[in-house]
């Protein structure tokens, strides 16, 4: 599982839309969906229902995007800290 996943399953969650995801994220749409299913597959279960309107998040998936989420959050922390010396402990 890789952050890039992780980032594109998020923004395919908030979008319900893969189209919307890619745009949000500046990268195709096959790339993006490509690493969804990969996600998937590594996962073993499927985050999303896909319909003709767009990508809904099944049980799995709003639980997978709340802790995705807070990876994401913490990745940033991470970052914000390491650049900022008075984020000392």
């Amino acid at each position: 599982m890789s952050l890039t996943q992780i980032e594109y399953f998020v923004a395919v969650a908030e979008e319900g839309h893969v189209g919307r995801a890619s745009r949000r994220m500046h990268v195709s749409q096959p790339p993006m969906s490509r690493q969804i299913r990969a996600l998937e597959d590594e996962l073993g279960v499927t985050l999303f229902d896909r319909t003709p309107r767009g990508m809904v998040l099944r049980d799995e998936g709003r639980r997978f995007l709340a802790r995705a989420r807070r990876v994401l959050e913490e990745l940033h922390e991470a970052r914000r800290e390491a650049r900022d010396p008075a984020a000392e402990d």
